[in-house]
């Protein structure tokens, strides 16, 4: 059956070439392989982050120009951490990034009894055996970097024995942690993962799938590269962190009956100022309530992107931007938020809010009446047409656009001062109203009907150009301003906790703000414009039904890395 892949646009004219791409186009070229398949293998212990994004973009991205298929493939080899949770929230991640697996899903306790098959072909080989010491004592055993590890005791069992007590295993009879299967490689191997690793190791705990068939579970390394084995991948593409696994990777496939060698190939992972990509890292945010879920708008998760409103196409600019390489570097979290305004920039519609609200009232324009001006709905694409917004005699407008005495180059509204607003009409503030405290409450301004549309007969010039809502016809909504969860480049560089550079302003919460009448209409997924302010997209927790509209802050309009850019050059 061939396979449903999203075959994506290219982002530009010139497709990406890497040293993996070259490789699979020599495999191909050399008749090495026929078809290409690679897989995207997460463990189904966690949400995942734009560290796994970029796996996700390489893996669907290189079979799809290859002409290929990429499976999904699920590597749930530890119930004690796995949840189905967790399998929902990777496959919503894995669509929204924009690929498609099926039907090539995948679990690795699919092969659950293949994996048992084989390691009694591995102790029939004389290449395995069941091992008594406890973890600590096989970490005393193993070794170090620079000390060879030593037998355990239990290394020269004879095959009927270690057949016996792994069916015993199997069976149930024993505690957890009393016995473990190993491979039988070299305790004197320079590289620590040859030094027998355990490839079953006793867990009476029921899996999200299989029940309790089970009480003896495979080890990823070992599980791992047979799987791929099993489903006939060509590529295993994973982060560097795993090179080191490669010789193991290799002995299995060669002492067991496999149907096919798969070849693993490492890249470089993503590391991302401002923030962790760390799982244990991320987990403790969350159980300890330093941030609301794994979704939460400021968590570097895919989840947590998306309810902000990052588009999915500006996340596949970024990683082919990045590019695919064997070493190591941290990439600026100003290139994402540069590929992310980038990409809203064209696409997302323009709309006027105001955070801050201060009343003005228009006292020479009727009362009880109200106008309908035309308004650009996005400058960059003319396809996106107009729309129409209500001019009334009470507006809103940024209380930051108002000083009653002003520096000298404050070009927005002051007493005597005629400014512009946006697709409307010149003001001129004439009188300030305030409480008893000395807190401006309202301005009360005249404003000019030759100049509809923003634009003047007498060929008159203002500085300031503000944005405003009506207030007869203004919804109230929450916004939520999002900044970086950390304070520090590195969190935690400093004194080794990352909890110390926590930022204590990453959420502003803002209540009462306004917003024109078409904002009311923004859908689940959609990211706006607010004039001046940024882009922003509409919470999950927003209820309009209910009057509870709630808006989340993108990203801010400046673009620091094109200003690091245009340094540059």
């Amino acid at each position: 059956m061939k396979n449903a892949m999203t075959k994506l646009p290219d982002t530009n004219d010139n497709k990406p070439r890497d040293f993996i791409r070259e490789i699979i186009s020599g495999d191909l070229n050399t008749g090495q392989h026929k078809d290409v398949v690679t897989r995207f293998p997460p463990e189904p212990n966690g949400y995942l982050h734009i560290g796994h994004g970029k796996s996700i973009c390489l893996n669907f991205g290189v079979a799809a120009e290859f002409g290929g298929r990429c499976h999904l493939r699920f590597d749930d080899t530890n119930p004690i951490k796995e949840e189905q949770e967790f399998i929902d929230a990777i496959e919503t991640d894995v669509r929204w990034l924009g690929f498609n697996w099926e039907p090539h899903r995948y679990f690795a306790s699919d092969n659950f009894e293949k994996l048992y098959t084989w390691a009694e072909h591995l102790i029939k080989k004389g290449n395995a055996y069941v091992d008594d010491l406890s973890a600590e004592e096989i970490r005393s055993f193993r070794g170090t970097l620079t000390e060879p590890g030593k037998n355990s005791p239990y290394r020269d069992r004879s095959i009927e024995e270690n057949l016996d007590l792994f069916r015993r295993m199997k069976s149930g009879e024993f505690g957890d942690g009393v016995r473990v299967l190993r491979a039988k490689i070299d305790m004197t191997s320079g590289n620590i993962n040859l030094r027998d690793p355990v490839l079953y190791r006793i867990l009476h705990t029921q899996h999200p799938r299989t029940g309790n068939e089970w009480c003896i579970y495979p080890t990823y390394d070992y599980a791992h590269g047979q799987s791929d084995a099993i489903e006939g991948i060509t590529h295993s593409l994973c982060t560097l962190e795993f090179e080191d696994h490669r010789p193991l990777y290799d002995w299995l496939v060669e002492h067991l009956p496999t149907p096919s060698r798969p070849r693993q190939y490492e890249f470089a992972r993503l590391n991302l100022t401002y923030t962790v990509l760390s799982k244990r890292r991320l987990t403790q945010l969350v159980q300890e309530g330093h941030v609301t879920g794994w979704n939460d708008p400021r968590m570097p998760t895919l989840a947590g992107m998306r309810r902000r409103g990052l588009p999915a196409p500006a996340l596949r600019d970024f990683v082919m931007r990045i590019g695919i390489t064997k070493s190591e570097a941290v990439v600026e979290a100003a290139l994402l938020e540069h590929c992310v305004r980038e990409h809203l920039n064209k696409s997302a519609l323009r709309r006027m809010a105001v955070l801050d609200p201060l009343k003005i009232v228009i006292e020479n324009y009727p009362e009880g009446e109200s106008e309908r001006l035309e308004a650009v709905n996005n400058p960059e694409n003319e396809a996106d047409g107009i729309r129409h917004v209500p001019f009334s005699r009470e507006l809103w407008i940024e209380r930051q656009d108002f000083m009653e005495d002003p520096p000298k180059k404050f070009f927005r509204l002051s007493p005597g001062r005629e400014v512009r607003l946006r697709y409307a009409y010149y003001v001129t503030c004439n009188e300030v109203i305030k409480d008893a405290s000395g807190t401006v409450m309202e301005l009360r301004c005249t404003y000019d009907p030759a100049t509809r549309g923003g634009g003047s007969p007498d060929g008159r010039k203002v500085k300031g150009t503000l944005h405003w809502v009506s207030a007869s016809h203004a919804a109230t909504a929450e916004v939520r301003l999002y900044d970086t969860l950390f304070t520090a480049e590195t969190p935690g560089s400093k004194t080794g906790n990352m909890l110390d550079d926590l930022n204590p302003n990453s959420l502003t919460i803002l209540e009462g703000c306004k917003i024109e009448p078409a904002l009311e209409k923004t859908t689940q997924g959609e990211t706006v414009q607010f004039e001046r302010h940024g882009y922003f997209c509409v919470d999950v927790e927003s209820e309009k039904d209910s009057g509870q509209i709630i808006f989340n802050r993108t990203i801010g309009l400046r673009d620091t890395w094109a200003k690091l850019q245009k340094q540059d050059t």
